[in-house]
């Protein structure tokens, strides 16, 4: 989890958010409806409203990718002789990769069109699971992307 912010922000002036027209959020129609969901339930929870005229707007970029296999075998061949020497060495990848989703977080103001706010939740990610799987999967990356929203600033 990667959070950043405008150490100037005055948080507590946002009090409405919306999302931003016409985004491409990177994750399929489904998912982006969940995401939103979850987003909206947590910002009311936080005392913020959505709103036709909102002080600030929400951006949510996603993407999946295949994320670093942790396993392999080596196998290591290796000879010498009088004068013949030589070695070699495979790595063989054991599993399935495995597939990583990525989502940002960016909150703007609507007036200075300024990111005042970001969080990157990442998250292990099958694309097979059931549709109640990907919402909680979701929901908790939500979750945990804006337990630190707003940020207690030190005065």
């Amino acid at each position: 989890m990667q959070y950043d912010y405008d150490q100037t922000t005055e948080f507590s002036a946002y009090a409405t958010y919306n999302y931003y027209p016409d985004m491409e959020t990177g994750l399929n129609e489904l998912d982006t409806r969940r995401l939103m969901r979850a987003i909206d339930s947590t910002m009311r929870g936080k005392g913020l409203l959505l709103s036709e005229e909102p002080d600030f707007y929400v951006a949510i970029m996603g993407r999946t990718y295949q994320g670093a296999r942790n396993n392999t075998v080596g196998v290591g061949v290796g000879g010498s002789g009088r004068s013949v020497g030589g070695g070699l060495s495979v790595g063989i990848p054991v599993g399935a990769a495995k597939m990583e989703m990525e989502i940002q977080f960016d909150f703007v103001d609507s007036q200075k069109d300024e990111l005042f706010w970001q969080a990157i939740a990442v998250s292990s990610f099958n694309a097979n699971s059931t549709p109640q799987v990907r919402e909680e999967k979701l929901s908790a990356m939500v979750a945990k992307a804006f337990e630190k929203y707003p940020p207690k600033q030190k005065k």
